[in-house]
């Protein structure tokens, strides 16, 4: 993470935006999830975010803004999505934490939780009759777009969003 920002720094002069957005999703229940799964979704979910937030923290220019994905399956509590959920609410507790950290310094820190994205990481391994049932619970009927969750994180890193930090916007298209 080090040397992401230090290429930052040398290519735009400064760090005032950070995009946590990697992550990994392998369903299985809970009972049946390998410790190598779980180790994963732990060091790429988890640790990914802690490093970007902690190197964010040490570097950034006060007035930045850290923003960081969650999923909105935290609170849906669905079977096979435990360790991927779980990870993601751990997230979302640094996330709160971060912000109170870093508000006197002038730092917004959120979260974006999406809901289901037509991407590689919702669709890979689901049947096409799953996908078509998630579209039907969601009000608009769709799955979201990439560019639905980017717009969500451009009002958070814009001048719309300075007042708001220390949130996770569940960016979902209504589902509950």
């Amino acid at each position: 993470m080090p040397r992401l920002f230090d290429a930052a720094d040398q290519e735009f002069g400064s760090v005032d935006v950070l995009v946590n957005n990697a992550g990994i999703m392998r369903l299985s229940a809970v009972a049946s999830t390998s410790d190598a799964d779980f180790e994963a979704h732990c060091a790429i979910n988890i640790g990914g975010v802690f490093r970007g937030m902690r190197e964010a923290a040490n570097r950034m220019n006060e007035g930045g803004a850290i923003i960081s994905l969650s999923s909105s399956v935290v609170g849906l509590y669905q079977p096979a999505y435990g360790v991927y959920a779980a990870t993601k609410a751990a997230v979302e507790v640094m996330t709160h934490v971060l912000a109170k950290e870093l508000g006197s310094r002038d730092i917004t820190v959120n979260a974006v939780a999406p809901g289901p994205v037509g991407t590689d990481l919702f669709i890979t391994g689901k049947p096409e009759g799953v996908i078509e049932s998630i579209k039907e619970t969601n009000p608009f009927g769709r799955l979201g777009t990439p560019e639905d969750i980017a717009a969500a994180v451009s009002l958070l890193v814009g001048p719309d969003g300075r007042w708001i930090s220390g949130q996770t916007l569940r960016a979902n298209g209504g589902i509950v």
